[in-house]
């Protein structure tokens, strides 16, 4: 399995940072988790690009995780690429709906099957899935993405939430795991982990590398801090993500 980083930033542009995105690709398969601004340029940067992506996941509809979904799927009508599946929690037929209502000249360009997902497992464009509610001020997941093979290494993603044992669970042997990074510690926040609180509920947990990412701009120039605070708690690798980063898992 390969991860790239397609967007590590957050709702308020640092103008380096692409809002919410991730390209995951195993074998011949290949999805987009999240779709915020600037992931569409992103992805055009990949070998796969917006015209073979095979499906897209959200983890949940606030605009810096979906505000490109929309342009990409004129990018692809217009590159005469074919259908483009759209998973996520509950309500996202009616984004998908909502978006092709005030664009009506989009309807009916290119098929958009829509399939909404809850806490569980599921499969969805190829890829075997487990989702936990997340802690937020909107409904989301966070996703745990099994990798293939005998001695397969799963990757997970928290999308937007506090600091969270269901996620930390979720998440627990993944050889990768993505998590909100937003704020340091000295910002009063909710709906998002601080360092400290974030390496409480990994503290106990075993995880190869966690990466951080929907990084507000209070981060810029803490990332230091910040991994010395996690690691009061927990002891593993924790580092920073940036947009273009592609691993391989």
């Amino acid at each position: 399995m390969r991860l790239t980083f397609l967007g590590t930033g957050s709702a308020m542009p640092t103008g380096h940072r692409a809002q919410s995105g991730l390209l995951v690709e195993a074998g011949d398969r290949s999805l987009l988790v999240d779709c915020g601004s600037g992931v569409l340029g992103q992805l055009a940067r990949t070998a796969t690009g917006y015209e073979s992506v095979d499906a897209v996941l959200l983890t949940h509809h606030h605009l810096d995780h979906c505000s490109d979904l929309l342009p990409l799927v004129k990018a692809r009508w217009l590159a005469g690429a074919g259908d483009l599946p759209i998973a996520g929690p509950s309500g996202t037929a009616d984004l998908v709906d909502g978006l092709f209502e005030v664009h009506a000249y989009m309807q009916d360009r290119i098929e958009t099957p829509v399939t909404e997902v809850g806490p569980s497992a599921f499969s969805f464009a190829g890829f075997d899935v487990a989702a936990v509610e997340t802690i937020h001020s909107m409904y989301g997941l966070a996703y745990r993405f099994a990798g293939d093979g005998d001695d397969a290494a799963d990757l997970a993603y928290s999308g937007d939430t506090e600091a969270s044992e269901a996620v930390a669970d979720l998440a627990d042997g993944a050889s990768v795991l993505v998590h909100d990074g937003s704020f340091p510690d000295d910002v009063d926040v909710s709906n998002h982990p601080t360092p400290s609180q974030l390496g409480a509920v990994l503290a106990g947990h075993d995880y190869g590398t966690v990466y951080l990412t929907h990084l507000y701009p209070h981060t810029e120039g803490r990332h230091q801090e910040m991994v010395a605070s996690i690691g009061e708690h927990y002891d593993g690798d924790v580092r920073f993500a940036s947009d273009g980063l592609s691993v391989t898992i």
